[in-house]
């Protein structure tokens, strides 16, 4: 690829895309996801009822997680747009596997907690902002199609490792069950970004209109980008809530607690449905006009369950609807900073804008659930929730990107 077509942000020769890297970042997303991420609400049972400690305790460890994982992606974005993925993602994955072993061999709370720690900035180094940085970069114009594959394989971490872990725990007890989970993420993930990720990385996309011609320290002042941040975080709280809000939502309304598992599986089948059409609906739909829409979807759902008393079926298919609009909401976050602001600056505001949407997933499961007690009831909830998109949406109708000047 010649310098001008890198400067110009023209559509990157095939020959300049590393091609196992696609492979390899699907690969690696389900072992992250599955051992790092989805393993702990399979085994966090048998934790507490063999360690004593209480679920609020080693739920809020992995909350702590997610909250160092949001601050710690900061930095990495910077990291990532000067240096690329490479060394970020393999020492992130080795973090990763020091940390679940630590989680396996805890003596005390405190120790399980630090692992804890230590794994939320693992899973900024490896979940999906630095593979969407890579992506991004390697694959310019065509980013959506390599971010729709990845976005794809991620959503099936919890279907491959949620019934490996607990078959796995079905035969052993929950510390050999976590160490055998990490041989696994050691032996996926460190050669694969260590042997993968070597080649060059392209260099910084130069701006091709004025408003990415601005600093990044000015798009961040800026009234786009602080509304659109405000928007993706109270949508996100809303989304995270409904998620863990599902399967006692369901089973006020009925559903016996394997249907209302089911439903809550059935939906992340949805995300996967739902990712398959965000490309179409890209090229369809300016920036604007696609983020408002999804967030009102998102919040037509949420109110649908809310409002809808039954019967059970019709549930499990809004479950799914609300699930197909939760993987569009994934790829709309991922190509929120190119689509306003291009790729010049892509590490750092795209680490700067999910930092607060993962704080707000940290946290909606305790504030959905005390919501909850306070209202009534997870329909009341549920509404309140709906409520919370209505305004999200407000937010993102004023967040169109006319420049990077100063708020």
């Amino acid at each position: 690829m010649n310098a001008a077509a890198a400067g110009t942000g023209a559509v990157v020769p095939e020959r300049s895309r590393p091609r196992a890297v696609l492979p390899a970042l699907c690969a690696t997303q389900i072992t992250s996801w599955g051992v790092v991420y989805y393993a702990f609400p399979v085994l966090n049972s048998r934790i507490t009822a063999d360690t004593g400690w209480s679920t609020t305790s080693t739920t809020a460890a992995f909350s702590g997680a997610l909250l160092v994982s949001a601050l710690v992606g900061i930095p990495v974005g910077r990291v990532l747009d000067r240096r690329g993925p490479r060394a970020v993602m393999t020492g992130g994955s080795v973090l990763a596997v020091a940390a679940v072993l630590a989680l396996a061999y805890a003596p005390n709370l405190a120790t399980f907690t630090t692992a804890w720690l230590l794994a939320g900035i693992a899973m900024a180094t490896t979940f999906y902002q630095p593979a969407f940085a890579a992506l991004t970069r390697w694959w310019g114009e065509q980013r959506i199609r390599a971010l729709t594959v990845v976005t794809l394989a991620g959503g099936l971490a919890s279907t491959v490792f949620a019934p490996l872990t607990a078959a796995l725990d079905a035969h052993f007890d929950w510390r050999t069950t976590y160490a055998l989970l990490a041989l696994i993420l050691a032996a996926v993930t460190i050669p694969a970004h260590a042997l993968v990720l070597r080649a060059p990385w392209p260099p910084t996309p130069a701006p091709r209109l004025d408003r990415e011609a601005a600093s990044s320290t000015s798009i961040i002042r800026s009234r786009p980008f602080l509304l659109l941040t405000a928007a993706l975080t109270l949508n996100g709280f809303a989304i995270y809530a409904v998620v863990i809000a599902l399967v006692p939502l369901l089973t006020e309304r009925g559903a016996s607690p394997s249907t209302a598992a089911w439903a809550l599986g059935l939906g992340g089948a949805g995300q996967t449905l739902g990712r398959t059409l965000y490309a179409t609906l890209a090229r369809r739909t300016g920036v604007t006009t696609r983020t408002v829409t999804l967030i009102a979807l998102g919040g037509a759902t949420t109110a649908a369950l809310g409002f809808v008393p039954g019967p059970v079926p019709l549930l499990v298919v809004l479950a799914v609807l609300a699930g197909m609009v939760r993987g569009n909401l994934t790829l709309l976050q991922a190509t929120a900073v190119t689509d306003r602001w291009g790729a010049t600056h892509y590490g750092r505001l795209s680490g700067l804008l999910a930092a607060p949407v993962t704080v707000a997933g940290a946290l909606a499961p305790f504030a959905g659930a005390a919501l909850a007690a306070e209202l009534g009831g997870y329909p009341a909830l549920f509404t309140v929730l709906a409520g919370t998109s209505v305004l999200a949406c407000a937010l993102a109708a004023g967040s169109r990107s006319h420049g990077g000047g100063p708020l």
